[in-house]
């Protein structure tokens, strides 16, 4: 008989734990450098090279979430061409 954490057809090359079958779960991951509230009508008037101020200072850290939920701040690195973000603080989350 099989243990509880473990699925049946060991030949199939499938996980064989709960935990390592979501492993291959892809999350959306998402780097919020800030927020701003304003009305329609000034989005509307918004133009190229218009700056929208957000809600974080230069340094602050910013939020990671994955599928909409916060689990991480980190700060923003560049890595040769691109942005990235180092991770600074993990969000424990009580379910």
């Amino acid at each position: 008989m099989a243990d509880d954490n473990q699925t049946s057809g060991e030949d199939s090359g499938k996980p064989t734990t709960d935990m390592e079958a979501l492993m291959d779960v892809e999350v959306e991951i998402t780097a919020v450098l800030g927020t701003s509230m304003m009305p329609i009508s000034q989005i509307l008037k918004l133009g190229r090279g218009a700056v929208v101020e957000l809600n974080r200072s230069v340094g602050e850290d910013i939020e990671v979430h994955a599928n909409n939920r916060a689990v991480a701040k980190g700060e923003v690195i560049v890595v040769d061409d691109r942005l990235g973000v180092t991770m600074t603080e993990i969000i424990k989350t009580v379910v």
